[in-house]
């Protein structure tokens, strides 16, 4: 089978548009600078706008050709609608998106749907994203007809091949979603994606919803797909230890802004944004002495509202080391710190990430006050992204 590179250099486009040689160059995907606002409606006959859910903020990031980037946080905190943006399946606010060298802002209709064959999603949930109407051959040869890819070809000997590559047997063809188990359903979706010989497959929660024994089994399938086929992944998730067994490098986010981006391995050994360091303290460690030995971060108060985001860093009205002067009216950026044994691909948006790490600065209780419901109707600042819905002080 031919790798989605060479597939994607032959794909037909307007002439308007040219699709590079996604074989050529390290970075397959490039995003800057991506906002998605969702607008806040009031009104009976008449609708205005009163404010927006600044659900992804400002973010950068790059993903390099052939790796897995494994994009993790709380619920809430804007990665499936990032995920979705990068594929143009929902609206941009601001900023770009170049896959191949091209922007995929700027490409709208025809041309867009025809971009699309090369990147593909995989949904969270495995039943709600196929049509119950539908057999397995049907879903599956839906996408082939609509990129042009059953001419020529021996359909059905490719659908087998999609079958097998994804550990299902090829009477699964007749059958219908409901026929299957969650994480049956689920390679069906990872099938359907693989129909079209994408580049990138955006894989949002991919094993969420199955049980512990599945999960690793779907995992191990994605890792065997993307060197069987050469495959580009985006994962998003918030369960750590399936981000860290597949992933390469590892984005954290936050409250629509990513506060950290480092290799896997280097991110787990030693996390250094408050935020990563509070997640990886809740995750368990299956040695009773370790366990009870290691620290323990414990985070106060409720996730602001991202309709109502914090002023400065998302992250200071619940950070243990938050120090008023810079944290609470600055916005950090993504930077490479200056830490001994910290290598440059390892960025984390905190003013004090190298004084946290050096013991300088010790933290700090956190308590926190409620603040009046009817500040969320106040205007926003755009240079200090509005006040904050929760206020705590340490």
């Amino acid at each position: 089978m031919s790798s989605p590179a060479d597939r994607v250099e032959s794909a037909p486009v307007e002439d308007s548009v040219v699709i590079e040689d996604i074989s050529e160059g390290d970075i397959l995907l490039d995003a800057q600078g991506v906002k998605v606002h969702f607008p806040i409606k009031k009104g009976v006959i008449i609708d205005r706008t009163v404010g927006h859910v600044y659900a992804v903020d400002g973010i950068d990031l790059q993903i390099r050709r052939g790796e897995t980037y494994g994009l993790v946080g709380e619920s809430g905190c804007g990665k499936s609608t990032l995920g979705r943006a990068l594929l143009q399946l929902e609206e941009m606010t601001e900023g770009s998106v170049f896959f191949g060298g091209v922007d995929l802002a700027s490409l709208k209709g025809e041309t867009l749907r025809k971009q699309r064959r090369h990147m593909q999603m995989v949904f969270q949930d495995p039943l709600g994203s196929l049509d119950p109407r539908q057999t397995v051959e049907q879903l599956l040869l839906e996408g082939m007809r609509a990129h042009g890819l059953t001419k020529g070809i021996d359909a059905r000997a490719r659908l087998i091949e999609l079958l097998t590559a994804v550990g299902l047997p090829r009477t699964a063809l007749s059958k219908y979603p409901h026929e299957f188990s969650g994480g049956q359903r689920q390679r069906v979706g990872i099938a359907r994606a693989l129909s079209v010989d994408p580049a990138l497959i955006v894989a949002d929660e991919p094993v969420s919803a199955l049980d512990v024994s599945v999960q690793a089994q779907v995992i191990n399938l994605l890792a065997d797909l993307q060197e069987e086929f050469g495959l580009t992944f985006l994962v998003i998730a918030h369960d750590l230890a399936v981000v860290r067994h597949i992933s390469d490098r590892v984005g954290v986010m936050y409250l629509g802004a990513l506060v950290e981006e480092a290799d896997a391995d280097d991110l787990y050994a030693e996390p250094l944004h408050p935020y990563t360091r509070a997640l990886m303290s809740a995750v368990p460690v299956p040695d009773p002495t370790i366990e009870d030995s290691r620290e323990r971060i414990l985070l106060s108060g409720d996730l602001p509202s991202p309709a109502n985001p914090p002023a400065g860093c998302r992250f200071h009205t619940r950070c243990p080391w938050r120090q008023p002067e810079r944290c609470d009216t600055e916005r950090p950026e993504l930077r490479v710190v200056q830490i001994d044994g910290v290598p440059a691909s390892q960025r984390v948006a905190c003013h004090y990430a190298e004084q946290i790490a050096s013991g300088e600065l010790q933290p700090h209780e956190v308590a926190t006050v409620a603040t009046d419901p009817s500040d969320q109707e106040s205007d926003r600042d755009d240079s200090f992204f509005g006040p904050a819905s929760v206020t705590e002080i340490g």
